[in-house]
């Protein structure tokens, strides 16, 4: 937040933007200027910055007139159903499709996961978003081109945005399954007579949880990070990253401070909830 605030009062000057710009008075400029605390000394408004954001009190939106945190708090249910639908395919698709190239390793599906992964983390946001709006919503109507408020508006979004992350669990989910078959453990489970699938789904997957899990907190933190902004823009999702390219437009300096405040937050407890799922997937942490 400190690196964000030094970035943004160095390079924005917002009181010269609320001007007109034919009516351009430096008497006025200096008193807009001071009524919005932006004439005091750095250290002055890092100070008066740090203590509003211990507060949650980032101030008015310059471009809004409203509370900037309220703003970026009704923004966040749509980046969240955005970012939940996501991963949630993520893991639906990636795992899966990681797991059956694992248990059949240079094999046909194997080859064909392993290219629907890499092309799936290689693949341009912006591109595939594109072409689904081109092909799936201009040419066949079988979807709305944008908007939010309907599941159907969810589905372009939700598979663009899941794309790199399902490439992703799929290339995690392989190695972390290849490397938990070949573990003593598993031999043992098959010499006491378990069923195949008893041993890759309870014990080899659950074992392997722990990394899937990781990259799945890692994308969901990632996208409310900045990494969906493309795809709101592109879409018109109304997203916490959608409003930070706006509020960064209009040089709003108090919304784009509340904004990636949000964002890092969110970041933290995904981080935090990813650290409680250890204990359950590996009883020795817990234990311990």
């Amino acid at each position: 937040m400190m690196i964000v605030f030094i970035i943004t009062a160095a390079f924005f000057d917002p009181a010269k933007l609320m001007l007109p710009i034919d009516s351009y008075d430096p008497a006025v400029y200096d008193n807009l200027k001071r009524s919005l605390g932006f004439s005091d000394p750095m250290h002055v408004r890092l100070a008066r910055f740090m203590w509003d954001g211990v507060r949650l009190d980032f101030g008015q939106s310059l471009w809004q007139h409203a509370p900037s945190m309220e703003l970026v708090i009704e923004r966040l249910p749509a980046t969240s159903l955005l970012a939940f639908t996501a991963v949630a395919l993520s893991f639906l698709i990636g795992v899966p499709m990681g797991t059956i190239a694992a248990l059949r390793p240079r094999s046909k599906l194997d080859r064909a996961s392993t290219f629907l992964s890499l092309t799936g983390v290689s693949v341009a946001d912006f591109w595939l978003a594109l072409m689904l709006i081109l092909i799936v919503a201009i040419q066949f109507k079988l979807l709305p081109t944008s908007g939010y408020g309907s599941w159907q508006n969810l589905i372009l979004p939700a598979i663009t945005l899941a794309a790199r992350p399902i490439g992703r669990m799929a290339q995690v989910t392989r190695s972390a399954m290849i490397d938990e078959m070949s573990r003593p453990y598993v031999v043992t489970a098959r010499a006491k007579g378990l069923h195949e699938s008893v041993v890759i789904f309870y014990h080899a997957l659950k074992n392997a949880g722990i990394t899937i899990v990781t990259l799945g907190g890692y994308e969901i933190g990632r996208i409310f990070s900045g990494y969906a902004v493309i795809v709101e823009t592109v879409f018109g999702w109304p997203g916490i990253g959608m409003l930070a390219v706006q509020a960064l437009e209009k040089h709003d300096l108090p919304l784009v401070q509340a904004d990636v405040f949000v964002a890092a937050a969110v970041t933290i407890f995904m981080n935090i909830f990813v650290d409680i799922l250890y204990a359950y997937l590996d009883p020795r942490i817990r234990f311990s």
